[in-house]
């Protein structure tokens, strides 16, 4: 019997469609998962073990090892810099990160100001465009910035662009596009090989 492996997954939306991909890759997983308030689920027939966390936290999970494997935005990755090994691009949950503001307006020239969830990224791409500016960190409502005043732009994830129309922004550079990755806990990888391999080629067969 090969040992378990535990998945790190983010709740929510990921999961379901991440989820169905394993269960279209022929893992014999029940159809319906009771998700209400559990953070661990166990399914004894494929010896796997999933743990259901915020998506921020899934490569923390995965670089410490208390799971092997995870799925993670790209966004996320990009973000933290963890010690994991990217595997597999899932091609789900497709985005990306803009720069959006205010139509018609330009940066202040002297400091200019960027309001974001994602800070390095942020930085990252304004440095790689040789442009300084100042990070403003926000947790939530980063679109809220350029109508008070806060900032000049602002950095996120973009889907539909629905949020940004809604509120009266526009989007100025596109920064990185985003989908969903199956990653790796570089030890797991080495002593579960042959496991995760496995699960690397069912699911390269289902990616879309």
């Amino acid at each position: 019997m090969s040992s378990e492996l535990t998945i790190a997954m983010p709740k929510g939306r990921i999961f379901e469609e991440a989820y169905q991909m394993l269960i279209e890759a022929g893992f014999k997983l029940p159809e319906e998962v009771e998700m209400s308030r559990k953070l661990m689920i166990e399914i004894p027939e494929e010896n796997i073990r999933f743990i259901l966390a915020k998506p921020m936290d899934v490569p923390v999970y995965v670089e410490h090892g208390v799971a092997d494997i995870g799925i993670a935005g790209k966004d996320v990755l990009m973000e933290q810099q963890r010690n994991v090994h990217e595997l597999l691009d899932l091609k789900i949950s497709k985005c990306h990160i803009a720069s959006a503001g205010l139509p018609n307006t330009e940066m202040d020239e002297i400091a200019p100001r960027i309001a974001t969830k994602y800070p390095n990224i942020a930085m990252n791409y304004y440095k790689g465009i040789g442009e300084q500016v100042e990070i403003i960190e926000l947790n939530g409502s980063v679109e809220l910035a350029p109508m008070i005043g806060l900032a000049d732009r602002i950095v996120d994830i973009v889907s539909t662009g629905r949020t940004l129309k809604e509120n009266g922004l526009v989007e100025y550079e596109h920064i990185a596009d985003v989908s969903s990755r199956l990653i790796a806990n570089p030890v797991s990888y080495r002593m579960k090989n042959e496991r995760i391999q496995e699960i690397v080629s069912r699911l390269k067969k289902v990616v879309k």
